[in-house]
């Protein structure tokens, strides 16, 4: 079924974005015509197209002649003058505005005056786009997500030279395509990309800091932030070399030194390390399977519960579920303690030889090391070290923590710890960006849930985890500027309010 004045859209770029944007297409009825450079890259195209769909008949989501009516619906070329007569024109070429420019350069010579010219641009200036043309006017953006047939968000962009009208007809094409439309302006990284690479420069910085580890971050994110997969592996799934351009158009634009691309990343792009289309990124592909973690080998620790804090109360759930045995301080493998006038001195004092104690804070410099489970119903145990925990501490906290069925991860004993650290500095730029009046709460709230996976948007998810927490993470003092933290963010607070 076509929708609104389109019924036939040319797609310019059929990598995997464009082919996944063209099946899109073609799933919702409309004719599509895909052209290539040549037609070496048009037959690649056409394998991006046939893989996908595919895939899609093997898991029983589609039928093969449903497969066929899709690939039969999109004609593939190499020509430009076969997009004479489309209503609209996709471009989805590589993030080069060199490159851009050529493919609406040429479109300008071929398609009708009255079509409308759409970039998947994912951090570039729309606008420098559009000026480009003869026809500014018709130019809007249109970023899909990858994989183009799964996510269900679309960002339509419009700019100050962009027709009235022109927006509302793309965002109804892509809400009868089945995905939700966020119609925003034409800023770098426009909401989600925005939000998104301040975080993932955030995890870069942290590991060449030598904060946590690669894994322990990854990790960190996935079992105690709930994210579908942590920073490293989003970064190598998404291209290095992408991920250095999208940091560097905003960075450009705002300055922000969050967007100040990690040396450790430029690197990696410098030596070709892109990720997984080259093999190896962060991580190395194709070699043997990497360490699963601490073993869960042997009978749960004993354990001894000290104090009725926020550590005491999750290790004492933990406790129960794992059937570990309750012990004495004197006697316990395992000793957690926390809470209001606990003096972790003197519980360390009574512990016995070999034992590992756990407190929120106030390291004695022992052998006891600050913890954080972030999320009561989730299993992470952050486990902070300082230059003078032995590391055997270190190593046994890790081994008896995975031994009451928690998954624990270490790091330096830094506020925050790895989860906190990389969430609220990402949610403080949310609120920053609602504050801006750049989008809406519910415009924030579905680029991060629909575009990028995460279980809830920033704005719903700062409301959940508490205003006071944000504040404090980010070293809030109602006496000093604090030109880190966001206007509204304080302002909510001192209001006694929530955003919903």
């Amino acid at each position: 079924m076509s929708e609104g004045s389109f019924s036939k859209v040319g797609v310019v770029g059929l990598g995997t974005m464009g082919a996944g944007i063209a099946e899109v297409l073609a799933r919702g009825g409309l004719a599509v015509v895909g052209v290539e450079i040549n037609q070496e890259a048009l037959e690649r195209g056409r394998g991006h197209l046939e893989k996908s769909t595919g895939r899609a008949v093997k898991r029983g989501r589609l039928t093969e002649d449903g497969q066929r009516e899709i690939l039969d619906r999109i004609r593939l070329t190499t020509a430009f003058g076969d997009l004479a007569d489309c209503d609209l024109v996709v471009e989805a070429v590589p993030e080069r505005l060199d490159l851009k420019h050529k493919v609406f350069a040429e479109l300008d010579k071929v398609v009708r005056d009255d079509a409308i010219l759409a970039t998947n641009t994912s951090s570039l200036s729309v606008t420098a786009i559009a000026a480009a043309t003869g026809r500014p006017a018709k130019v809007v953006g249109v970023h899909f997500f990858n994989p183009a047939p799964v996510m269900k968000l679309v960002e339509v962009i419009g700019t100050v030279l962009t027709e009235d009208g022109a927006v509302d007809r793309v965002a109804a094409l892509v809400r009868g395509l089945g995905k939700t439309p966020v119609v925003i302006g034409d800023r770098a990284g426009f909401v989600a990309n925005r939000l998104l690479f301040g975080y993932l420069n955030d995890a870069a910085s942290m590991l060449e800091t030598r904060h946590a580890t690669r894994d322990d971050i990854d990790t960190a994110m996935t079992a105690g932030g709930g994210l579908p997969m942590g920073p490293f592996t989003l970064m190598d799934l998404i291209g290095l070399d992408t991920c250095l351009e999208v940091l560097e158009a905003i960075y450009a634009e705002t300055r922000d030194r969050r967007h100040a691309p990690a040396p450790v990343l430029r690197e990696l792009v410098t030596a070709g390390l892109l990720g997984r289309k080259t093999g190896r990124g962060f991580y190395s592909y194709g070699d043997a399977a990497a360490d699963a973690g601490p073993a869960q080998d042997g009978p749960p620790p004993s354990v001894a519960i000290v104090g009725d804090g926020e550590l005491s109360r999750a290790f004492a759930a933990a406790v129960n579920a794992a059937g570990a045995p309750a012990a004495k301080v004197e006697e316990a493998d395992l000793v957690v303690a926390s809470g209001e006038d606990i003096d972790l001195a003197a519980v360390e004092g009574r512990a016995k030889d070999g034992a590992v104690v756990l407190g929120e804070g106030g390291l004695t410099g022992g052998g006891a090391l600050a913890a954080h489970k972030p999320e009561a119903d989730r299993p992470l145990v952050e486990i902070g070290v300082t230059p003078v925990t032995p590391p055997e501490a270190a190593d046994r906290a890790v081994a008896l923590v995975a031994r009451l069925g928690l998954t624990p991860v270490r790091c330096r004993a830094r506020r925050g710890f790895i989860v906190d650290a990389l969430r609220f500095p990402y949610l403080n730029d949310a609120v920053a960006m609602l504050d801006a009046g750049y989008a809406d709460a519910d415009a924030i709230d579905a680029a991060m849930a629909l575009g990028c996976g995460y279980p809830a948007g920033p704005i719903a998810e700062i409301d959940r985890l508490g205003i006071g927490r944000a504040l404090d993470q980010l070293e809030y003092d109602p006496d000093e500027a604090n030109p880190g933290v966001s206007d509204r963010l304080r302002e909510q607070w001192d209001l006694g309010l929530t955003f919903r």
